[in-house]
Order: C-alpha cells, then sequence, then structure tokens
C-alpha cells in the first residue's frame, strides 16, 4: 500500500522518510522507510527537498532523487543480512562476556535458534524464513 506525504492537505504519495535523532540535534531526510514509524514522517518529493531543520539542528539530507515505490529486493536482502550479521556477533560478544552459566557441567551447544519476533529500539526483529 503506497503512503501518503504527512504534511496536511497533501495528497502527494510519499518518497523519503524524516526522522530526528534527538541527542545529536540532528533531522535526517532519506529514502522512505519500509513501514511506517509512529516517530517519522514520511514526506513527498516536494516537502522532502524544501523541508528545514529546527534552529540550530544539523539537517542530513539524501542526495539526488528520491525513488518512487518500494526498495529493490537485493536492498532489503543485503540489509537483512547486515542485521543479522551484527546480531550474532553481539551474542557471541555478550556470551564470552558473560562466561559458562553457574552449575553448568557440560559445555552448551551452539545456541538456539531465536524463534521470537519483537522490537527492540528503532528495529523490528523477524524470525528467520529458513528456520
Amino acid at each position: 500500500m503506497l503512503r501518503k506525504c504527512c504534511r496536511p492537505g497533501c495528497n502527494n504519495s510519499a518518497v523519503a522518510t524524516l526522522t530526528f535523532v534527538y541527542s545529536d540535534s540532528t533531522a535526517v531526510v532519506g529514502p522512505l522507510a519500509t513501514s511506517a514509524e509512529p516517530h517519522s514522517w514520511d514526506l513527498c518529493e516536494s516537502h522532502a527537498v524544501r523541508i528545514t531543520a529546527p534552529r540550530n539542528w544539523d539537517l542530513v539530507r539524501h542526495e539526488g532523487r528520491f525513488a518512487p515505490g518500494e526498495p529493490d529486493e537485493d536492498d532489503l536482502t543485503a540489509l537483512a543480512e547486515a542485521v543479522r550479521e551484527a546480531g550474532r556477533g553481539e551474542r557471541r560478544r555478550s556470551a564470552a562476556a558473560d562466561g559458562p552459566a553457574r552449575g553448568a557441567d557440560t559445555p552448551s551447544g551452539p545456541p538456539s535458534p531465536i524463534t521470537r519476533t519483537g522490537r527492540r529500539g528503532h528495529l523490528r526483529v523477524l524470525p528467520d524464513p529458513e528456520s
């Protein structure tokens, strides 16, 4: 389903997403996010190129034209792989820091696959379709 620009009175299709990084006082206008988020704003191309940041804030804007429609399948696959690899590395580091569990007599085998879904910060955790 195509999303519309969030600006009042604008019925154009959204092609960009505006998010704010409050800790850095930065506004970011980038390609359209894959799903609507409560703390981001979808903009049409006209509003995306004209939007300004609040006073004393930096504005980071996507260079070039915004592509209408859905993201490329290759882009989504690459992003999913990068997030999956980062998650594996984080679990390995945290397991090494925690050391063996108390009362464990035998070494544990490979970690069991995570099957739950949920949210963590601004990312969605989805089950692996291969599982």
